[in-house]
């Protein structure tokens, strides 16, 4: 493909994840933007579902019941002449690895913050991460209340410029003024005000709006104006600034005039970070990385797509390719586009595009895909230490071959650790509770395999960096267990940090790896 119609294709492309604390309404923006995209006809069903009234993102059934997102979500629409994919993602913090692997994938992320709970817990850590990528970050403050931005600042501690400012709020709310555009969008009467020169100081808004509201709003843009931030769009895809948008998900309002802006200003794909350079999405060698894996989307085929997210290149269907860590060639026949856990067949695709291809077991969550001669490796995906342990046992012994496929496959996701111990038993961690439920769901229902699950007394672990593990063994007590990951790579597990450091203190000559540091300094 001519580089011409490369960069056109790649400059239509925008890839953002939502990030939130849960009930902020991420879930319910998400469907928003899909419903105003074309591809949904109705909030909460997939365009030609009639019947579904559930999420279109929360498409496993565990979700359904909790009516909370349990597992990250790639979804695809067409929306002037650009090609948008949106990654929900978990809000629940009990899933924030698989957040944070999402985020290695997206350009650009947008936050949702609940305007009556302000920044909640999760929210600040995920925001974290995308500042430390430099990933330009977009607020929606749902449910509209103005202290948020306030909080927004003094707390994340990040610059914020409001591009739409709320009117009024709670019962008294009649609307939201776009000072970019120099419109007022009305709540209830659904009218759009242009205003004149003067803005809101004009005589435009006097008819529609309340008198202590058209007040408030004049003071308040006054202030802004005066002492707030600049709008800089360099420093907004720099990730320095975070434009600030009002609205209601809930009501679909404020949510048109997010997404227009979004798309104006959100940076198109960009290069990506190797182990050793950068790689441009407009090179003409085919590259990309699998950041998630998932099985069992389709019930009825029982099978397993790992998502790719292409940095480079153009995908044709049936290329073959070179998986960097094997140095093994694969042919590329089976692929999708993704809408939720709904698929079709996809036949190209460029940079900045999420694609499900058919795994059979091949791929890691990392794996790097390339047609360049030379292996490629992009940066590692962050890990992250379990908190929470437990040992595992099928109830029912004629069925260990699938509690062992099922155990297999869960652990190649990356949704939960999996470990086995030197006796074979399997030990699974996790940084929530709400994990180990998931997977004890998905067992019995995926796999046909009940479980019992016995709680284990350590929340520490590390890595070993030795091969001799019989000297290891030796150094053990009751408060630390020796555990092998699905890499056959040797753990401890610690009952705390106390006994971590007593370890520590005591056997010198053993070197302790974390978690965040297992890819880069374990072979």
């Amino acid at each position: 493909m001519a580089i011409k119609q490369l960069t056109e294709e790649i400059e239509k492309r925008r890839i953002f994840g939502i990030i939130s604390h849960p009930d902020a309404g991420k879930t319910t923006l998400t469907e928003k933007l899909l419903l105003h995209g074309g591809a949904i006809r109705e909030a909460g069903a997939v365009k030609g579902r009639h019947n579904a009234k559930f999420s279109t993102s929360d498409w496993m059934e565990i979700e359904k019941q909790r009516g909370i997102s349990v597992t990250s979500s790639v979804m695809q629409f067409e929306y002037k002449d650009k090609v948008i994919s949106i990654m929900d993602t978990p809000g629940h913090n009990d899933f924030g690895e698989d957040t944070y692997r999402i985020l290695t994938s997206v350009d650009s992320a947008v936050m949702v913050i609940d305007g009556a709970k302000g920044i909640e817990t999760q929210t600040k850590k995920l925001f974290k991460v995308c500042s430390m990528r430099g990933i330009p970050i977009f607020t929606f403050i749902n449910k509209m209340d103005r202290e948020a931005m306030e909080e927004l600042e003094e707390v994340l501690g990040m610059p914020s410029v409001a591009v739409t400012w709320p009117i009024g709020c709670g019962l008294n709310f009649q609307g939201i003024y776009d000072r970019l555009e120099n419109i007022v969008y009305l709540y209830k009467l659904g009218k759009t005000i242009e205003l004149g020169d003067t803005g809101v100081f004009g005589p435009e808004l006097e008819e529609y709006l309340t008198q202590n509201n058209l007040n408030n709003l004049r003071s308040e843009i006054e202030l802004i104006e005066g002492a707030g931030n600049d709008f800089d769009l360099t420093e907004i895809k720099n990730g320095k600034l975070s434009p600030v948008f009002f609205g209601s998900a809930l009501a679909d309002f404020g949510v048109t005039p997010f997404l227009n802006h979004f798309l104006t200003m959100s940076p198109p794909p960009g290069s990506r970070k190797t182990v050793d350079g950068v790689v441009n999405p407009t090179e003409e060698d085919f590259s990309g990385f699998i950041f998630k894996i998932q099985a069992n989307m389709n019930p009825a085929h029982r099978d397993r797509i790992a998502f790719l997210r292409i940095c480079s290149g153009t995908f044709q269907r049936g290329m073959t390719v070179t998986l960097s860590r094997t140095g093994k060639s694969i042919k590329l026949s089976q692929s999708t586009q993704l809408m939720a856990n709904e698929r079709e067949t996809i036949d190209t695709a460029y940079a900045g595009d999420v694609i499900g291809i058919y795994d059979t077991g091949t791929y890691q969550i990392g794996d790097t895909l390339t047609t360049k001669k030379e292996p490629l490796f992009f940066e590692p995906l962050p890990t992250f230490p379990p908190e929470l342990f437990a040992r595992v046992t099928p109830t029912n012994s004629l069925k260990a071959k699938h509690f062992q496929k099922g155990v297999q496959q869960l652990a190649q996701e990356g949704a939960i650790q999996v470990y086995h111990n030197q006796y074979n038993e399997v030990i699974i961690g996790a940084v929530g509770v709400l994990q180990f439920e998931v997977f004890q769901y998905r067992l019995k229902n995926e796999y046909n395999s009940d479980i019992l699950m016995d709680n284990l007394d350590f929340n520490v672990v590390r890595w070993l960096n030795t091969n001799d593990i019989n000297y290891v063994k030796k150094c053990l007590d009751s408060r630390c267990m020796l555990v092998f990951d699905h890499f056959e790579r040797p753990l401890i597990l610690f009952a705390n940090q106390f006994t971590l450091n007593y370890f520590v203190e005591r056997y010198k000559d053993i070197e302790l790896v974390e978690a965040l540091k297992v890819n880069s300094t374990l072979k």
